[in-house]
């Protein structure tokens, strides 16, 4: 048997927004789930210079580490991994894009998600749990 140490990925991702509100998701190949772009922290590394190196990595943005809202630390089921639970950190990018990101590395496509979605294809850590985590953030803004 596993241990829950083993069991668990330590991974960090980063919300991307749309001027209408979507949420980047990316999808690595190999894969059927869109997720927010990231990945795992390399050993000596942040959670905030993982998600830098990440998106760099990923999407060739050049992120301002200082400008990352750090929405929390999250738990889910893992979407590639089954048995596996994620832990992540996710930071917030403050300035919508105006396009999709070109993708790199090992993603092979890129889509806008509407908060709402509950479409199977989208991550459970998205899906379950950062999506209802920003939407409830949206309402406390708009009262």
């Amino acid at each position: 048997m596993a241990s829950t140490q083993e069991s668990t990925l330590r991974i960090v991702a980063a919300v991307f927004r749309n001027r209408a509100g979507e949420v980047l998701g990316v999808r690595k190949a190999g894969t059927s789930s869109f997720m927010m772009p990231g990945g795992k922290i390399e050993p000596g590394e942040t959670s905030l210079q993982a998600v830098v190196r990440e998106i760099a990595e990923e999407l060739h943005l050049d992120l301002d580490a200082d400008r990352l809202h750090h929405l929390g630390l999250f738990r889910a089921p893992a979407a590639n991994e089954p048995g596996f639970t994620v832990r992540c950190d996710v930071y917030v990018w403050p300035d919508p894009l105006s396009g999709l990101p070109t993708v790199h590395d090992e993603i092979v496509e890129a889509i806008w998600v509407p908060v709402t979605s509950r479409a199977p294809e989208i991550a459970p850590l998205s899906r379950d749990v950062v999506f209802p985590h920003l939407r409830a953030s949206e309402q406390h803004e708009h009262q």
